[in-house]
């Protein structure tokens, strides 16, 4: 397996390489209004004769064609259909030398004892940018999170965008700062004892100012993704396809000091070579990691509920190298996973809703199953794909923390007609409920934005493509999804600028210290402290956790036995009563204490929740 290195991207003054093997005569660099002819490399890349200085802007010409942006441009001051500008990575003067990232136990790899918080920056905060979400940063803290996810932040065409539509994935958008912006935010990140998870998406390119295949074969012709033609991951020329890949993410962690990735729907990323993509990806991380004397954590988003994800490599005792043991294959050996079953159950048993996807989670076992084991669906029947999905996980080889939960997250938000959060369904009691089920579960909690406060603003699908081809398909597509489910005019154009400014989070929604925000907020920050002290709750053995449900549906009183606590969750339509002695309860419950002295009971009201012992 090849070993690769973050490019260099540091000094006043730069060369310029390119690697543009469908140029057939020529590729010129055209820089501060000066064209010159690039000298002709090995293997299909171009070299300026002259390095750049740091803030030059520059483009180049393929054939005598248009000027295009470089393909690993780290800066678009124009935007993605202008021309670059040479940025210095090593000029920032980090002050995080002491920061290793986080681990709770000794020789953890990151990712144990973790608690998500998924953000994305132009909505984080009305100003949009990575400064403003550093100033954010306490209330992150004070909340007791471990990682801050940041959704996309490579350059997309347009003012806002989720991010996966990126086009320059070397590129940090200039809408929220630019690389040494990001930079700050990571190091300020890392001074509050925060790590920093980057979410990046290397199966597909955006439909607007994608000029890679320009200068390279980006696609496989051959192969076929959700998204079109497929990322040539495993035919000719892929080599340099994999590389532009595998030192993108080196970059982001050496050059940026990010912590951890969340790699996008890596199931629609088409490689049927030896060693997958992934594969590559973890090794060259793992390899940087203990060369600099750093932790990485690779999480993936996958569809296909294959523990093989997280099954850790294989390798030869005396090479290193990667070996197939008794005819078997390899893991691909990423830290964790995405567990959308979890998410599923969850929402099922919280809101009562049971269309699409949400169909077999009805079943009365759905939450039982996924709080022992993460995929609801591991050989089952699926009805909403027609077909058996998934695979089973073995409980006793696989800790529950290679698993990431959530309640919500931007895409179960974000791909819903009107973007409605939880708080928009269910009562603030139920929200408490779910938190409680969320951060008593043996896996990996992730909160999405807002979530911990039950925002009241909505995160819906935004764009701004300049392209009015482009503009007009995605507005129409949007309406027409919908439409098909019988929505109106009430799903939100994603190019008007009130969507996107529509689902900017509202802070001053906790300004009323005494109101329901500051109530839930509360409850997240004592639920976070007691998985972290409690022992029973940060155990990650599936095998330990039992649930016994009492009662149908969304009307039905859950138990969660986790050690020797239990999480005593009510959401039938009469109050209950347990015996035991209380360890944290929402607001609302009743404690009772034996006449007899037989020990206290609670007294638990519809939504509401208590922790027992």
């Amino acid at each position: 397996m090849t070993t690769y290195a973050s490019p260099d991207f540091t000094g006043s003054v730069q060369t310029i390489s390119v690697w543009a093997p469908n140029a057939e005569r020529s590729v010129h660099l055209v820089a501060d209004g000066v064209r010159s002819l690039m000298r002709s490399g090995d293997d299909g890349w171009w070299h300026s004769r002259e390095p750049l200085a740091v803030g030059s802007e520059y483009a180049f010409s393929v054939d005598g064609g248009d000027l295009r942006p470089d393909p690993r441009s780290l800066l678009q001051p124009e935007g993605v259909h202008g021309p670059s500008q040479v940025v210095d990575l090593g000029e920032y003067e980090w002050s995080d030398a002491e920061w290793q990232g986080h681990h709770t136990r000794a020789g953890g790899n990151g990712l144990e004892g973790a608690v998500f918080y998924e953000l994305h920056i132009g909505t984080f905060t009305e100003e949009g940018t990575f400064e403003a979400a550093a100033a954010r940063l306490d209330h992150l803290v004070d909340l007791g999170v471990t990682h801050v996810e940041i959704l996309p932040v490579n350059a997309v065409p347009g003012r806002w965008n989720w991010g996966y539509d990126g086009v320059n994935w070397y590129a940090t958008s200039r809408a929220y700062g630019g690389p040494q912006a990001f930079q700050a935010f990571v190091d300020a990140c890392h001074a509050k004892g925060l790590a920093v998870c980057l979410d990046v998406v290397y199966n597909h390119l955006g439909p607007n100012g994608n000029y890679l295949p320009v200068f390279m074969p980006i696609y496989n012709e051959a192969r076929q993704s959700p998204w079109g033609t497929a990322i040539n991951l495993d035919g000719p020329n892929s080599d340099e396809v994999r590389r532009f890949i595998i030192e993108n993410a080196l970059m982001w962690f050496e050059r940026f000091h990010v912590d951890a990735f969340r790699l996008d729907a890596v199931h629609a990323l088409v490689d049927d070579s030896a060693v997958h993509i992934l594969e590559e990806i973890v090794a060259n991380l793992e390899a940087a990691a203990e060369r600099l004397g750093r932790r990485v954590v690779v999480v993936a988003e996958s569809d296909r509920n294959d523990p093989a994800t997280v099954t850790p490599r294989r390798r030869e005792p005396v090479t290193g190298e990667i070996a197939v043991a008794d005819g078997g294959s390899s893991g691909l050996g990423l830290t964790g996973q995405w567990a959308d079953d979890i998410h599923h159950a969850l929402h099922v048993l919280l809101t009562g809703e049971t269309q699409g996807y949400y169909e077999d989670f009805a079943d009365p076992e759905a939450l039982a199953k996924v709080f022992t084991t993460p995929f609801f669906h591991d050989g089952t029947y699926s009805s909403f794909r027609g077909r058996r999905h998934g695979r089973p996980v073995d409980p006793a080889q696989t800790p529950g923390w290679r698993y990431v939960a959530s309640l919500q997250t931007h895409d179960q938000v974000g791909n819903r007609a009107s973007g409605d959060r939880l708080s928009h369904l269910l009562s603030v009691g139920r929200l408490a409920c779910g938190a409680a089920l969320l951060l008593s579960s043996p896996y990996t909690p992730m909160l999405f934005m807002g979530e911990e406060y039950g925002a009241r603003t909505p995160w819906q699908f935004f764009t701004d493509h300049d392209d009015p081809e482009i503009a007009a398909a995605t507005s129409r597509g949007r309406a027409e999804e919908f439409a098909a489910h019988g929505w109106g005019d009430e799903v939100p154009d994603p190019q008007e600028e009130s969507t996107f400014t529509n689902s900017t989070l509202d802070w001053s929604e906790l300004d009323d210290t005494e109101g329901e925000s500051a109530l839930l907020l509360d409850w997240y920050r004592t639920l976070i402290r007691l998985r972290r002290d409690e022992q029973a709750l940060a155990a990650d053995d599936l095998g330990t956790t039992r649930v016994e449900r009492r009662g149908k549906g969304s009307s039905s009183v859950v138990v969660v036995h986790r050690g020797d606590l239990r999480v005593v969750v009510n959401l039938s339509d009469e109050p209950v009563t347990e015996a035991g002695e209380v360890v944290a309860a929402w607001h609302t419950v009743d404690v009772r204490e034996g006449r007899d002295g037989s020990g206290s009971s609670v007294v638990i009201p519809t939504d509401s929740v208590v922790l027992l012992r």
